[in-house]
């Protein structure tokens, strides 16, 4: 499944699909995601079914970005391609912090994942006191859940934290997390040099 494949698939449904963000404006980084305005006659009922009509859509991850008002569906495509749809301006409650346990734990993978791959490309993009920032929030909200004891100083540490953490949960929860979406982000942020070279704190 290719991006132009997801942009079909809501076509198809009656969706009107419009690219925004830095894929738009051509200064994207080799990470960067695709972001997507959705429209439709009616967007919270677009919102409503919009993870019903993604459901046919090849992903390895998809699930509503719990941080931000701003209604975005994240899809995590193989390849370590992500993709962020906005159902207009349709608006969610920021979530709290994750709880983990057995029916949270995939959850929890899936948005840190997600999370780090956007902080890659923010990274290759100069955005050096973003990222941190963003290291402080996934710490509130992913890390310190599970157990992490300080705020990660850089992409590496927090995932070599959320590495060990997450298996500790797996243990305790008797869950074997799918690792194919770990192996890709992985890969893309070793092959871009981002883990070789993190922002310092």
């Amino acid at each position: 499944m290719t991006e132009d494949a997801v942009v079909r698939t809501l076509e198809a449904a009656g969706v009107g699909v419009t690219l925004v963000g830095s894929r738009s404006t051509g200064r994207p980084t080799p990470l960067s995601d695709w972001d997507y305005r959705l429209e439709s006659s009616d967007n919270a009922e677009l919102a409503a079914r919009l993870p019903s009509l993604c459901r046919s859509i090849e992903t390895l991850a998809a699930q509503w970005d719990r941080l931000t008002e701003h209604a975005t569906y994240m899809l995590m495509l193989p390849g370590a391609r992500k993709i962020d749809l906005f159902p207009g301006d349709e608006r969610r409650p920021i979530e709290p912090p994750w709880r983990p346990g057995p029916d949270t734990l995939g959850g929890i993978d899936a948005h840190f994942w997600d999370w780090t791959l956007w902080l890659g490309a923010k990274t290759l993009a100069g955005h050096h006191e973003l990222v941190l920032s963003e290291l402080d929030k996934m710490h509130e909200h992913v890390l310190g859940p599970l157990g992490a004891g300080s705020t990660a100083g850089s992409i590496t540490e927090s995932v070599h934290t959320y590495l060990s953490a997450s298996a500790e949960w797996e243990n305790r929860c008797d869950v074997a997390l799918p690792t194919e979406l770990r192996t890709d982000v992985l890969r893309a942020l070793r092959d871009h040099n981002v883990l070789s070279a993190p922002p310092g704190r």
